[in-house]
């Protein structure tokens, strides 16, 4: 064991300095942020990046120059997410370092906040009710009750004392001790646990992103085998020169990657990420975006999050045959004994504490265990907690005096004398003489109704879990305009399945920390996505559970630790922006992966029927940039600029495939019906690329006008200026995308097909829609969809068909 150091004079500045040369800081290696050169080299050194390198080498050895003008699209690609990655993470970073933890600590005799990245080994700091435990650390003085649940996954509380190990992650419940470091940075507990952790996160992906990651792997594996496969048909079954079988192998191989879609994703979350940083929200992981878009129920505490943080103690009524003197007297009795280590004790000295009280033996802390505090006295102790908690059979008995403020929206504690002293670890037994109550609150805050009419117009449900009595509490939340507020129940009396009351009641009062995790487990049994909010030491078990969990970071460090998003300025208002940025993303994303998706659609099933009818894909790399630039490229990321708040349904990739099958299809057909003209017309192979390339070129925009109704000034700008660059790449620099005019014959086709595709789009657009509406029923009702709401869901969506 270590040398204890002195407490009260810690170390000196020449042992800091010493420490910190031996690299004994409190400094962990993994960083949630990377540096600049692993962001260059992520993005540039990818498995797409490279297969394009091929393709480039090999146009190169054919000297087919012209067909390279899908690299600066994918040069431009890997510079802009770059630079908007290298953007984002400046900005996080810089939140990061304002939203620090200081710890108070002991150095040449002088306490001191500073960061907790520079405490050194051996450093003696002063830990308090609500702080987490910077580093692994042995108690010098003074005792608390430790919670490590953050690390073992036990809600009970642990009586610390001088001798005492303490984990790093863990936090105080209540007290205070002087600690001294042992194990810091990449030593400690917490440092070890956090890599596991971040190892087994790393495979915790949202729907979005684990969805466009699975259809990027697919093709990834496609591309390769289907490549030498179209080469060899061409070069060695066709007997095509080696330039014509490079460049048609190359042009299927360029369509069917979505080059774009993944730094779409990236950027859209990045940009979401940096929007917020600036209105004070800062994130703790991308995923917390779209979850938090998704979530159909939030979990709320009442202080902190519906009313303001600090509380106010209001009056203090005394008890039945109790003067107002002995009531006063024995407030300052125990309010000048015990340390104001709480929000309640805080309020509570602040109204009723004075400079003439009776010294006091010992006192026994509050613990969201026992409800309670209690100063012993020589043969009694006066007792300050929860009615329920400290009345105990005796609660009926004077229910009826309290029973009125809490119905008037006040938190009623009871002020008692115990005829015996208390342990810190007995339960109370004999009966108590009630001497009166104290009457507490904390103001709603004025943003709060509005905040909670905008999630129940959204369909989101609020359940609000709280530790207080559930009548004050029903009345807060009625004042907040909570939906069904009046539904209330008292945990405290419930030993039921949490499963079958999740559903019935909106307010559940006298929860302890476990059983909020619980309640969080039974919502999402239900099949529910949960967000839980939470400011304090006993909110941390449900946060962890809840499928997004945000703090409020005037709350303290453990719980802000703990969420995935943080309130920076602790305003619960700032919650419909965060939700709408989570929209804007998931919304704006899947309809830009829609514009992808056609093109890999087309490119895949036209490599399939050119091996199988051994002929050579019809259409030039060249030409596939064009298409893929001013049709997909430029509209998508232009529509991912949008504000697009609209409520998401149904499942990301199902949604995407609805909308990109039919342009695909289409895109299909439309071209085999040029490659069969052609037998008759007898084209040239320009010709008949060129008029496939207008083809692909005229389903573009069709697919792009469907998934951007209705149509706005600004969704009808994004499709003017596509347009509008189509026609001047076909103008100016038709030789670069190897367009040619066309014949009269060609020109002709070109018109019958366009109101050919215009039909066919329409009508598999349609079934598409059906199919979608009816999936998202199935999904949404499981095993208990009936045959007719599939087929009544079907008919609803042909019948909304933007088409």
């Amino acid at each position: 064991m270590d040398q204890n150091v002195d407490y009260d004079i810690g170390l000196t500045t020449p042992e800091v300095g010493q420490r910190v040369k031996d690299g004994q800081v409190n400094i962990t290696n993994d960083n949630q942020f990377k540096s600049n050169w692993q962001i260059i080299a992520e993005n540039t050194f990818t498995y797409f990046n490279l297969i394009f390198a091929i393709l480039a080498a090999l146009l190169v050895l054919v000297n087919s120059y012209r067909d390279l003008s899908f690299l600066p699209v994918i040069v431009a690609n890997t510079i802009i997410g770059i630079v908007q990655e290298i953007r984002a993470k400046h900005v996080l970073s810089k939140l990061t370092v304002m939203n620090e933890t200081n710890v108070s600590v002991v150095r040449d005799g002088q306490v001191q906040d500073i960061a907790i990245q520079d405490l050194v080994k051996d450093d003696v700091v002063i830990l308090k009710a609500g702080d987490q435990v910077p580093a692994d650390a042995r108690v010098l003085s003074g005792a608390a009750r430790v919670n490590e649940a953050l690390l073992t996954g036990e809600a009970d509380e642990i009586q610390k004392s001088a001798g005492s190990q303490l984990m790093s992650g863990s936090f105080l419940v209540a007290g205070e001790v002087y600690a001294q470091l042992e194990k810091v940075g990449d030593d400690s507990y917490i440092a070890k646990l956090t890599l596991e952790a971040k190892a087994m996160k790393s495979v915790e992906q949202s729907e979005m992103v684990r969805s466009i990651n699975r259809i990027i792997k697919w093709v990834g594996i496609i591309i390769i085998p289907l490549g030498l496969a179209l080469f060899g048909q061409s070069y060695f079954w066709n007997g095509n020169g080696l330039t014509e079988s490079v460049t048609s192998m190359e042009a299927a191989i360029i369509g069917m990657i979505p080059e774009g879609l993944y730094l779409l994703t990236t950027i859209a979350l990045a940009m979401a990420a940096t929007r917020l940083a600036r209105k004070e929200v800062m994130l703790h992981n991308m995923k917390s975006v779209e979850t938090l878009a998704r979530v159909n129920v939030l979990c709320v505490d009442k202080t902190g999050t519906i009313t303001e943080p600090e509380m106010s103690a209001q009056k203090a009524v005394a008890s039945h045959g109790i003067s107002k003197e002995q009531l006063y007297q024995d407030l300052a009795d125990f309010c000048g004994n015990m340390p104001a280590e709480n929000e309640t004790m805080k309020a509570i000295s602040k109204k009723f504490k004075t400079s003439l009280y009776k010294k006091a033996v010992n006192t026994v802390p509050f613990t969201s265990v026992t409800k309670f505090s209690a100063v012993n006295f020589n043969d009694y102790a006066l007792i300050i907690g929860a009615p329920e908690m400290v009345l105990r059979t005796q609660f009926k008995d004077y229910t009826s005096e309290f029973k009125a403020f809490t119905e008037q929206g006040y938190r009623v504690v009871v002020l008692a004398k115990y005829p015996d002293n208390i342990q810190t670890e007995s339960p109370l037994t004999e009966p108590v003489e009630v001497i009166g109550y104290v009457l507490i609150n904390n103001p709603i805050r004025k943003e709060a109704p509005d905040t909670f009419k905008y999630f129940a117009n959204q369909g989101v449900e609020i359940k609000v879990i709280s530790g207080d009595n559930p009548v004050t509490v029903s009345k807060v939340a009625s004042e907040a305009k909570i939906k069904n507020a009046d539904k209330y129940l008292d945990l405290s009396t419930y030993n039921g399945d949490f499963r079958e009351i999740v559903d019935k009641y909106t307010v559940f009062g006298r929860v302890k920390p476990e059983q909020k995790k619980e309640l969080v487990l039974a919502l999402k049994a239900h099949g529910k996505t949960v967000a839980m909010t939470g400011d304090g030491v006993n909110d941390i078990l449900a946060m962890k559970e809840a499928d997004c969990s945000i703090a409020m970071a005037s709350g303290n460090a453990a719980a802000v630790q703990a969420s995935q998003v943080v309130l920076l300025d602790s305003n619960f208002a700032k919650m419909p922006e965060v939700v709408n940025e989570g929209r804007r993303v998931v919304n704006n994303i899947e309809r830009s992966a829609s514009l992808f998706l056609v093109k890999n659609i087309f490119s895949f099933l036209m490599a399939i029927i050119s091996l199988l009818l051994t002929i050579n894909y019809p259409i030039r790399p060249s030409q596939i940039t064009l298409i893929s630039a001013f049709t997909i490229g430029i509209p998508s990321f232009l529509l991912a600029l949008e504000s697009n708040y609209n409520l998401i349904r149904g499942n990301f990739i199902a949604n995407v495939l609805s909308k990109s099958i039919p342009g695909g299809l289409t895109d299909v057909l439309a071209v085999w019906i040029v490659i069969g003209a052609n037998m008759v017309l007898n084209l040239d192979k320009q010709d008949l690329a060129t008029t496939a390339t207008m083809v692909l070129v005229a389903v573009g925009l069709m697919v792009l006008h469907h998934i951007s109704a209705p149509l706005n000034n600004f969704r009808l700008g994004v499709m003017v200026i596509s347009f509008l660059c189509i026609l001047a790449s076909i103008a100016l620099f038709h030789n670069f995308f190897n367009l040619t005019m066309i014949s009269g014959r060609s020109l002709f086709l070109l018109i019958v097909l366009f109101f050919a595709e215009l039909s066919i789009f329409r009508w598999m657009s349609a079934i598409a829609d059906g199919v979608a509406e009816a999936g998202a029923i199935l999904v949404q009702h499981g095993r208990d969809t009936t045959f007719g709401q599939v087929k009544a869901a079907y008919r609803k969506g042909k019948k909304a068909s933007k088409w």
